[in-house]
Parts: C-alpha cells; sequence; structure tokens
C-alpha cells in the first residue's frame, strides 16, 4: 500500500483534434435528454453507460444470435497508442458515425465508426503526486448534444466538444491532494452531470454532486457520510443523516464512503441510484456503530439531491466490502405482484433484491460458494454476523488475523453485470478467492493511506477463480455457470440474439448462450479485457466493441493472485467485431 500512497503520474497535455471545426451540414446536434432516457430501445447508438439510464445493459439486437454468432470477425481495431497502457476498463459510446472511449491515465478519444480512423485525441495535464487507489483506469464518457464529458485521475471534470475534441469547460471536483480522484463514467439526467468521487483508502469523503451540462456550474452536493453538510444552489442544504448517530466525535470527517462507480437512474420513481464505498479507516474497532451512509446503496433525488433511502448492505463493515455495484432497475413478480424492484451482487457474496421504491429488504441470496463474515440476512435485511470472522482489535502492533471469504477484492468488485429482458436473468462476473485480513494501529494524515490493516488475497481453488454466473433473481438460483481460470474483471452484455458476451484477462472477448452458458465463440484480443462491451446496429449490420487492456486492481493488490496472472501483457486498443458480409 505504501508503493501505491507515492505513485506519481507526469503527463504533457496534448490535444489532437484533426476533426473540422463547428457542426458542418449533415452532422446531428446531438443527443438530448429524451435521447438519453430512450437508450435501451434505440439500438442505432450507444449513449449511456451501460446501455441506458437503468444500465441493463441489454440490447434488443437480434442479428447476431446464438446461431451465427460462432462467425463473428474483426471490422477493425483502434490502437491507443503510446506508453500509456495500463488497465482500460472504459464502455465505449456510439453515436453519429464516431466511437468515444476513455483511455488510462484520463485520455478521451474519438474514432470513426465505419473504418477505426482516429478522428481526435484528448489527454489531460495530470499534476504529479496523483493518488488513485486502483490503478489509472477510466471507465467511460457521457455525451450531450455537442458535448463528450469525463472525470480524471486528479478528481477534474472536463467538457470537450465532441466533433473537435476542444475543451468547453474544465471543473475542479475534489483536491487530489487529500486523496480524491474519480475514475467513473458520470450520467446525465435533467440537464445534469451528475458523478461520484473516490478515494475511500485515503479518509476523504464521499460525494454524489451534479452540475450544469452546459456551464460545470455545481447545482447541489450530497455528502455520503452521516453529519456533512450538503449544498443546494450555492448554499448549505441539509446534513446527511444526523451529526454523531452512527460515528464517533470528529470520525465523520474522514470517513470514506467513495460513491466510485457512478450510478443509475430509474425514470419510473425519478431517483438515482449510487453505492457507497467502504468506511476509513478499515479497521473496524476504532469506528464503533454502523457508519452510515458506507456501503449502501442511496436513492437520491435528481432535483435537489437528498437521500429519498437507503439500504446499508454490510453494515460496520471490517472487510472492505463496499456497497458500490450498480444498482439496476427491473421489474418482476413477488408473490404474484408485479414490482418496482432493483438488485445489486455486492462484493460481500450476497445477490441482494430490494423494493427500488422505498429501499424495502426483499431477498438476500449467496452468489459464491464461500462466505466466512455472515451466515445470512435476516427477515428485516440485516445480516447474521459471524463475530469470531472480523478481524481482531489491534493492540500494540497487529490484532487476530482471520480467514475471509470473498476476500476484500469481492465476490463480485467494479465490473458490471447484465440483465436480460429475454431469459430475465442476471449475469453476473464473480470471483472465488478469500485473504488473510488482521486489523494495526492508524491515524488520519492527509493525503496518506488510511487503511490500518494487511492482508493476503489467495484464490479458493486449483481450477479456477473467475466465474460468470447466469442468476434468477426470484429465486437467487445459479442457472448456469462459466468457470474461467483468472479472475474475471470485465463488464457484460446482454442481447435478444439469446447471447451473453464478457472478456476475460487471458484476452478472450466470449459469447455465450444466455439460456444454457453454452462458449459459443471467442476472439483473442492480444492483451487482457478489461472492459465492458456493448453493441449496436449501423448501415444494416449489427456490431459488437470492446476494450482490450490488461490491468485494474487485481494485479496492483491481487496477492498470491497477482502472482499467478502476471505474465499478462499490457495493451490499449478499441475492438470492432460483425459478421462477415455473404
Amino acid at each position: 500500500m505504501k508503493a501505491l500512497s507515492g505513485l506519481t503520474v507526469s503527463l504533457v497535455a496534448i490535444t489532437l483534434a484533426t476533426a473540422g471545426p463547428g457542426t458542418a451540414a449533415g452532422q446531428k446536434a446531438g443527443p438530448t435528454q429524451a435521447d438519453l432516457i430512450a437508450d435501451e430501445a434505440t439500438p442505432g447508438d450507444v449513449l449511456t453507460y451501460g446501455m441506458g439510464p437503468r444500465a441493463q445493459r441489454f440490447s434488443p439486437l437480434t442479428r447476431i444470435d446464438a446461431s451465427n454468432v460462432g462467425k463473428l470477425v474483426p471490422a477493425f481495431a483502434a490502437s491507443l497508442g503510446g506508453e500509456k497502457m495500463r488497465g482500460q476498463e472504459s464502455q465505449p459510446i456510439v453515436y453519429d458515425g464516431t466511437i468515444y472511449v476513455t483511455g488510462s491515465y484520463s485520455r478521451l478519444y474519438a474514432f470513426d465508426a465505419k473504418t477505426g480512423e482516429e478522428k481526435w485525441e484528448y489527454n489531460a495535464r495530470l499534476p504529479d503526486g496523483i493518488m488513485p487507489c486502483c490503478d489509472v483506469v477510466n471507465r467511460g464518457a457521457a455525451i450531450y448534444g455537442d458535448k463528450i464529458i469525463f472525470a480524471t485521475l486528479d478528481a477534474h471534470l472536463i467538457a470537450l466538444n465532441r466533433l473537435t475534441g476542444k475543451v468547453v469547460w474544465n471543473k475542479k471536483a475534489a483536491d487530489f491532494e487529500a486523496g480524491y480522484s474519480m475514475t467513473a463514467a458520470p450520467m446525465i439526467v435533467k440537464d445534469k452531470i451528475i458523478y461520484g468521487n473516490s478515494g475511500g483508502e485515503f479518509g476523504i469523503i464521499g460525494r454524489v454532486e451534479a452540475r450544469d451540462v452546459n456551464t460545470g456550474d455545481l447545482v447541489w452536493s450530497r455528502p455520503t457520510i452521516e453529519g456533512n453538510m450538503g449544498q443546494l444552489n450555492g448554499k448549505d442544504s441539509t446534513v446527511t443523516g444526523k451529526t454523531n448517530a452512527s460515528w464517533q466525535g470528529d470520525q465523520y470527517k474522514t470517513g470514506g464512503g467513495a460513491p466510485w462507480l457512478g450510478g443509475t437512474y430509474d425514470p419510473d420513481t425519478n431517483l438515482l441510484f449510487f453505492g457507497t464505498g467502504n468506511p476509513a479507516p478499515w479497521n473496524s474497532h476504532l469506528r464503533p456503530g454502523d457508519n452510515l451512509y458506507t456501503s449502501s446503496t442511496l436513492a437520491i433525488d435528481p432535483d435537489t439531491g437528498e437521500i429519498k433511502w437507503h439500504y446499508q448492505y454490510t453494515p460496520h463493515d471490517g472487510w472492505d466490502f463496499d456497497g458500490v455495484n450498480e444498482f439496476i432497475p427491473f421489474d418482476a413478480k413477488v408473490g404474484g405482484k408485479m414490482m418496482k424492484l432493483g438488485a445489486q451482487a455486492n462484493r460481500n457474496g450476497y445477490f441482494f433484491v430490494l423494493d427500488r421504491t422505498n429501499g424495502k429488504f426483499v431477498s438476500a441470496n449467496p452468489f459464491v460458494s464461500k462466505i466466512t463474515w455472515a451466515s445470512g440476512y435476516d427477515k428485516a435485511g440485516k445480516p447474521k454476523f459471524i463475530d469470531a470472522n472480523r478481524p481482531g482489535a489491534p493492540s500494540a502492533e497487529k490484532g487476530t488475523t482471520v480467514f475471509s471469504a470473498p476476500a476484500f477484492l469481492g465476490a463480485k468488485n467494479w465490473m458490471p453485470m447484465a440483465y436480460s429482458q429475454q431469459t430475465g436473468y442476471f449475469y453476473v462476473p464473480a470471483n472465488e478467492w478469500g485473504m488473510d485480513i488482521w486489523n494495526e494501529p492508524i491515524a488520519y494524515k492527509k493525503g496518506a493511506a488510511y487503511l490500518g490493516a494487511g492482508f493476503t488475497i489467495k484464490p479458493l481453488y486449483d481450477d479456477y477463480i473467475g466465474a460468470l454466473r447466469a442468476i434468477d433473481p426470484a429465486t437467487g438460483k445459479i442457472m448456469w455457470e462459466y468457470k474461467n481460470k483468472a479472475p474475471l474483471w470485465g463488464g457484460v452484455l446482454s442481447t435478444a440474439g439469446n447471447l451473453v458476451f464478457t472478456g476475460t484477462p487471458e484476452g478472450y472477448l466470449k459469447a455465450f448462450d444466455a439460456k444454457t452458458g453454452k462458449e459459443l465463440w471467442k476472439f483473442q484480443t492480444g492483451s487482457g479485457v478489461v472492459g465492458s462491451p456493448v453493441t449496436w446496429e449501423q448501415d444494416g449490420e449489427q456490431f459488437v466493441a470492446v476494450m482490450s487492456g490488461w490491468g485494474g486492481a487485481v494485479p496492483l493488490w491481487g496477492g498470491e493472485v497477482a502472482k499467478a496472472v502476471q505474465h499478462i501483457n499490457q495493451g490499449g486498443a478499441l475492438w470492432v467485431f460483425k459478421l462477415p458480409k455473404s
């Protein structure tokens, strides 16, 4: 961890803009709010992170299906170039003949969607001393009107002209010297760009914020740690929760809870759903109480930033399980009654279903084979802790070591799952690993790692770590699984063609039968696939695209697991596939 906290990157700002100026005749004016809301039903483009505001990552396209996917071939590959590899976790945005992808080290590219030719490239000017927890990744951009907007490792939000790559506005969101960073794809709701910060390992305060999409000016700010004051239209609004209700003394000032993965939006309830990260420090003995609102999903009013409800997956988290994973709205019957639900596959090993209108607990079922920290959840949605498996309180040096499963990298980490409107299953990229974990004394220091814990990650099984699992949310039952030797660290795509796509660290993009899990196709991209695939229709053909480039948290934090994948080459390329013309 000491090596990570000292990570420094120095870059020269480069803006290459080869596209013509302004909006030429025949070019579209740009996506509207109505276009973004309708994204999941308009397969001619990909306008949002998650392929729709609900982020179900489901496409109604059927040109590529289980019967012909084996014929899929590359249309082109576009290199990000340079020496800046390390973890290409981006999801492409596709609009008006252009594919937009972010790259590691806070870069944004525009490629021609027909040829792969680069139109322009923007490299953010990053200062020395940035402190990203889990590699120099970026997961994607947001598009609106004439703008393409993304976040940077030094906690800035930058809007570029989508045709030229020129800066429209650049706003500082937080202080990188205090440990803040930003890696998630922002989202646009009601003419506001909405995002969350990163940095929970440095004792920051998590915040979900909204800015005017045209000016970048702050509209509202909602801290995710109880006791901190929110902002609305330049004035203090309301305190999050109640000061000192679940944090002692001044601990709420360094409580973590970063909403570092971004959110989803449900037009039916007009609610944003943001997950929050771990409490700081990891050493739970130093912060008695539930430590609200860490390791939770928050339902937030997009107009005011007020929290409408919350559900805490791991109260008093002592394992870095977080609650930051995506919360996906879906509708289904419960007890014969159609309900508005939401699902999350949590790092703590349980697959949750909640009533998304009020946050009421519906169910929690294991989706990995070994869970040691709790024996399940009661009817009220509270975990049944196994106290002996909480890391011990430190004395002069360190506390009692325990073995915990899942490991802190989670039964599922950041990589987004998909929901199929065709099968009714969620497709979850899971990992089977555990850790030895112990607590250590720690004191807060601005810009320094604030863990108070040590750990060693270990695989649970010799033959696999990663497992793509199809889960029936009605029962929690695993309907099928695909096992992978290395951890799975990329997103998932489902389609009405009875297909599920995901990538592997070994370099493959793979396609599976959505009903049975049978592997139908694979392609070697040359580096680990840790991005999120998308699909769209263009000129009468269906395309599938994914970023290739190994990196992320596993090689940095993975312990014995990291050693097992250290031979994988880094890379940086956008791969696009289609069926050959007959």
